[in-house]
């Protein structure tokens, strides 16, 4: 991680910026999905003044991975070729878990040939025929002109093909939603969770808080789930037409889960908490466009990046700016994402040719980071942003997720409840292997570190019955009448197979991203790795004294309450007041059951 991140997180937000790094990506020419839109200026016959072709002539070459399948064209293939050509959609839709994007009209070169019109409708019709045969559904997403050696007008199209796997009720991304109070987060998960536009005064927001205090201060403290859905043709399913959310999932085939987190300063280990534990696929970063870069936004920035996750950015309330305002916001947004701290690449969205654009080369690059500007008032460019998440892909592949699920079971335990009828429950993400109804696990580690046995009774996703949790998935579990009091956020629950290991004292290769003075021997710390969650004192700092901000350095950790359960090479992140750091763990100083009180210094 490049120390100038700490910029982010030491400095104001500064209007004016410095001189821009690079250039704005326009969606319309930006990379490989560009090529489907031409520039201005364009004839009815397809070419501009100087004869040359309006579009880039090229995508880059098919990949043997990944979800994307160029064809030239599919017109009546024979029964062979038909049989092959199902078996390949399989595999492309295995690598995009479910989803595939096919592009039709394109050699396997890349060059952009495109089709006539009657050529492109057999095609399509063959596709759908294959799509069929699978099991899944296909959708246009767009059609453009090419010139290719033709005074004839021929076309290429973009087909996204989705079909839910066998083993899976649906799709599923997760998406942390940051940004400054007051910025309007929970009023945009309002009115897409809800279909109905905000009123103005905060109406839209009023079903996603948890407490009193909360609906009363208009401000969210806590962390709260809410989920938006997409059927197989890509329309929205969503509480306007579905009474819970059981109803949603079952009409869904993508659900995309909003992590709301808190935006106030005062509840900033809150938000810590929720990207780290979490581990959402992406983040949605909201800025108000009369405020711009204020409060804690910068910060959350600077922790999306720390912790390498990929982001967007919404500009909203753009209904009570003038235009040349929010103009003046998307140039600030643009000028930060240039610094050489976050070298990102920004990507105004402003059409729904565009909105695709940004969701494949958001996928494909991490450097990509789209920004739409939005009302929650009067939905304007809201169906942008709908599209965004009906296209977006997951951002990681099925060959990432078969590993995990290879391993043992790990669940890691970040929420717990007591449920009448039913009893414990605890939530959080499977990190790896499989979990069923029945299966016996050990929790802990406990205050003197040991693992109790327990037993799964059952299993939900999204407020819906599931059989089978595999890794990378989010659920909550129920066990029975396990005694909650010896449950804690921070926890794990794994195989008994696994022995897993605990310790007090660890040592993590961290770089300081701000600290108001030095950073010594002594100094007490809120670490969080994970789940877990707990102050630790710093021991000893390797081949140095002290650090100060942009330095890097090797250092030992104490844990002050009870040990944890951690894993080496895992992320880090640090904090204390104005001071911050990341790192990852490398070391860690294992120790057996019974003598985690005496490691503690009890």
């Amino acid at each position: 991680m490049d120390s100038r991140v700490s910029e982010l997180f030491g400095g104001c937000c500064r209007p004016g910026g410095g001189p821009a790094v690079g250039g704005t990506l326009k969606a319309r020419g930006a990379g490989s999905s560009s090529s489907c839109g031409g520039p201005k200026g364009k004839k009815k016959n397809g070419r501009n003044r100087g004869g040359k072709a309006n579009n880039p002539p090229y995508l880059p070459p098919e990949a043997e991975d990944g979800n994307i399948e160029y064809k030239l064209k599919l017109v009546n293939p024979s029964q062979y070729r038909f049989e092959h050509l199902v078996t390949q959609m399989k595999w492309r839709l295995q690598e995009g878990r479910g989803e595939a994007v096919y592009q039709i009209g394109v050699e396997d070169n890349g060059l952009l040939v495109g089709l006539a019109e009657e050529e492109m409708r057999a095609s399509l019709k063959t596709l759908h025929r294959m799509a069929e045969k699978v099991g899944a559904d296909i959708t246009v997403l767009r059609e453009r002109e090419v010139d290719y050696d033709s005074d004839m007008p021929r076309k290429i199209t973009e087909v996204l093909v989705r079909k839910v796997p066998d083993n899976q009720q649906f799709l599923d991304l997760r998406v942390a939603v940051l940004g400054n109070v007051d910025s309007g987060k929970s009023t945009l998960l309002g009115v897409l969770t809800q279909g109905e536009l905000d009123n103005g005064r905060g109406r839209a927001r009023l079903n996603l808080f948890r407490h009193l205090h909360e609906i009363q201060s208009g401000r969210t403290s806590s962390i709260s789930f809410e989920i938006l859905g997409f059927n197989s043709k890509g329309e929205v399913v969503n509480y306007s037409d579905s009474r819970t959310a059981e109803e949603i999932c079952e009409s869904s085939s993508k659900m995309i889960t909003f992590i709301d987190l808190a935006g106030h300063h005062k509840y900033l280990h809150t938000t810590i908490f929720g990207l780290t534990s979490y581990c959402p696929d992406c983040a949605l970063l909201l800025v108000s466009a009369n405020t711009g870069i204020a409060g804690t936004t910068r910060e959350h920035l600077g922790l999306a990046l720390a912790l390498k996750v990929p982001f967007f950015i919404v500009v909203s309330k753009v209904d009570l700016c003038a235009k040349t305002t929010v103009e003046r916001t998307v140039r600030q947004l643009e000028r930060v994402l240039k610094q050489p701290g976050c070298h990102k690449v920004p990507m105004l969205v402003t059409s729904e040719d565009d909105a695709v654009t940004a969701a494949q080369q958001f996928a494909q690059s991490p450097n990509v980071t789209p920004i739409f500007t939005l009302s929650s008032v009067s939905g304007e460019s809201l169906d942008l942003l709908k599209v965004f998440l009906n296209i977006l892909p997951p951002l990681t592949n099925s060959k990432e997720q078969e590993e995990l699920m290879q391993q043992l079971t790990e669940f890691q335990v970040d929420e717990i409840y007591t449920v009448p009828e039913v009893g414990t429950v605890v939530g959080g993400t499977l990190s790896s292997g499989i979990c069923r109804e029945g299966d016996q696990l050990v929790v802990g580690p406990t205050d003197d570190g040991c693992f109790l046995e327990l037993r799964v009774c059952s299993i939900q996703r999204n407020r819906s019955a599931c059989r089978v949790l595999r890794a990378g998935q989010a659920a909550t579990l129920a066990l029975g009448d396990f005694d909650r009091a010896l449950l804690r956020k921070g926890m794990v629950m794994v195989s008994p197979e696994m022995n897993p290991t605990i310790c007090s004292v660890f040592e993590a290769e961290i770089v300081l991203l701000f600290h108001a003075t030095t950073f010594r021997r002594g100094f007490q710390v809120t670490v969080h790795v994970g789940n877990v969650r707990q102050t630790a004192v710093v021991e000893k700092i390797h081949a140095k004294d002290k650090l100060r901000t942009g330095e890097k350095a090797v250092v030992r950790f104490r844990f002050l309450k009870h040990p944890e359960y951690l894993k080496v090479g895992a992320k880090l992140l640090f904090r204390e007041g104005v001071t911050k750091g990341i790192g990852h763990v490398t070391d860690v100083q294992a120790i057996a059951a019974g003598e985690a009180q005496a490691n503690m210094g009890f």
